[in-house]
């Protein structure tokens, strides 16, 4: 699995969509929903069950990160799978506050 900024993938079990942001500093799997994500041109339909454990959901627009490898990962599309890097769940990344402008 080559995690390339830009590189699209989906969920092998739900609807979700993802484009990677930053891409891991070491190698690892990316998962939706407790199972490895597949290439967005994969014509296979998502199938099979969402993991409990992984059944958080992605939010389209929102980016996910893992701090141990550095990977950041952008909601394309909804779904009822959570995203993980090698087991570790991402966690939603939160807004930069912006300065005031008084």
């Amino acid at each position: 699995m080559e995690l390339k900024p830009g590189s699209r993938w989906k969920s092998a079990v739900c609807d979700a969509q993802m484009v990677v942001v930053r891409p891991p500093n070491t190698g690892g799997t990316l998962q939706c929903g407790g199972a490895p994500v597949l290439p967005q041109a994969d014509a296979t339909a998502p199938s099979g069950d969402v993991d409990a454990a992984h059944a958080n959901g992605v939010l389209i627009g929102k980016r996910y990160v893992d701090e141990t490898s550095g990977i950041e990962v952008l909601g394309a599309k909804p779904g009822k799978g959570s995203l993980a890097f090698d087991g570790r769940p991402l966690t939603l990344k939160e807004a930069k506050p912006l300065p005031a402008s008084d």
